[in-house]
């Protein structure tokens, strides 16, 4: 049927098409479905507890005059109509004049228990359920969350849970002014960030009522510290934990130079990234975040670490240069000859010079452009070959070599005489042999 004819032949039979605001297809009873093209509404409807398929068909209108030829449909047709929708103050009001107590919730996207915000329906985005006999039972959608709420708390659940729930009050939420004045007062700080909150620690929330959220990063976890009314009051929230406090302490931002100066006082090296854009390892630029635009980072665990976002790609560096991670890739770092030689005489080592093509005992080069680092170190001890490593230069190569006390103990020994015979060449023969008999006594 066209839509024409279902709608002719529902005024026929003397039939209501229900329409649903809570149905992807605008009717009660029909589905709308994207695969099925040539007939894509499916007539369906619940009876004794299960999902009562009704036919599948071309038009929305003929679906719905399927459905409403169904006992049920009927039956839903002959109901008084719904009441008009209650706005937020009607709800509050009615629950008062009922002596019911609408419960708020922290962890409801709606900020409500028993009430949950839904984006895709427009008209009625707020549903009441209840979870009842180990099952969730659907009270119905609304305009409004209080009338929603107003819903749930005329349950036997919803009021047995308000009984048990001790009668404290709830602080008022703090302006934003009130939240500013409270951390002065406290001498705390509300870290700023490049988030739409404002604020670092805060994030949006799916609630009405208390729209921001506030949580910290502890033990590998976000921890939700609470619901807020104003940003300046979850960042106040969160500035109170130890974790805002370091943050805190943080600030303001180093400039390049005074970053380079901390580092220098802590004897950390701030590692050069030619593969980054930064300049610098564990440094990560990300531009959408203007006034802190470069991330600290690290590898730790199989996870990507986030420690901080900075002014300068220095103060990151900075920040990841005292990290373990970086301190051993900095122990690891090559060095130049010149820094090589300084160790060695910061050491009190020699280095063993050779005739070899490494201008080192010990140490070997080998040639190719795929060797980074050219130079291999190779001692002798207890009759084996040890390896020590390869290096960038033949200097840092001989200084492991140096440092290697059975290498210096084996080259500070003179060699041992061969006990192969040699054949003496017979330029190396005596032209004249005299022998001289000695007569005599011998001891």
């Amino acid at each position: 049927m066209t839509a024409e004819e279902a709608l002719r032949q529902a005024e026929a039979d003397g039939l209501t098409l229900l329409r649903s605001e809570s149905s992807s297809s605008g009717y009660k009873g029909v589905v709308f479905g994207r695969s099925a093209k040539s007939k894509p509404y499916t007539a369906e409807m619940k009876r004794g507890g299960k999902t009562v398929f009704l036919g599948y068909f071309t038009s929305v209108e003929e679906a719905a005059l399927s459905y409403a030829r169904s006992p049920e449909a009927q039956a839903a047709a002959a109901a008084p109509p719904e009441p008009p929708p209650l706005t937020a103050e009607e709800a509050m009001r009615q629950a008062e004049a009922e002596g019911l107590t609408l419960l708020q919730s922290e962890s409801s996207n709606s900020g409500y228990k028993g009430v949950s915000f839904n984006s895709s329906s427009k008209s009625k985005p707020y549903q009441a359920k209840v979870w009842r006999g180990g099952k969730t039972v659907s009270l119905g959608y609304f305009t409004s969350v209080e009338e929603a709420a107003l819903c749930y708390a005329r349950t036997p659940e919803a009021q047995a849970a308000v009984a048990a729930t001790p009668a404290l009050p709830e602080p008022p939420p703090m302006t934003a002014e009130e939240a500013l004045r409270q951390a002065k007062a406290e001498g705390l700080t509300l870290v700023r960030s490049e988030r739409s909150t404002g604020f670092r620690g805060v994030t949006r929330s799916g609630s009405k009522i208390r729209p921001f959220k506030a949580q910290v990063q502890r033990g590998g976890k976000h921890v939700t510290l609470g619901y807020f009314a104003t940003a300046e009051e979850a960042a106040l929230s969160y500035a109170r934990t130890p974790e805002g406090q370091a943050a805190a302490a943080a600030y303001p931002p180093m400039t390049a130079e005074e970053a380079l100066r901390q580092a220098e006082e802590e004897g950390l090296t701030l590692l050069p990234w030619e593969g980054s854009s930064t300049g610098f390892k564990g440094v990560a630029f990300i531009r959408r975040c203007k006034s802190h635009p470069y991330q600290a980072w690290l590898w730790r665990g199989g996870k990507n670490v986030n420690l901080g976002y900075f002014a300068t790609a220095e103060e990151a560096a900075l920040n990841y240069a005292r990290s373990p991670e970086a301190q051993a890739a900095a122990a690891a770092q090559p060095l130049t000859a010149e820094e090589a030689l300084r160790r060695v005489e910061a050491e009190g080592l020699t280095l063993l010079k050779s005739d070899n093509t490494s201008g080192f005992k010990f140490v070997t080069f080998s040639s190719g452009k795929k060797h980074t680092k050219p130079y291999q170190a190779r001692v002798q001890q207890g009759g084996k070959e040890v390896f020590l490593g390869t290096f960038m230069t033949a200097e840092e190569a001989a200084l492991h070599v140096a440092r290697d006390s059975a290498a210096l103990a084996a080259a500070q020994q003179p060699p041992a005489a061969s006990s192969r015979k040699r054949k003496v060449r017979p330029e190396e023969q005596p032209t004249d042999m005299q022998v001289i008999i000695l007569e005599g006594q011998f001891a």
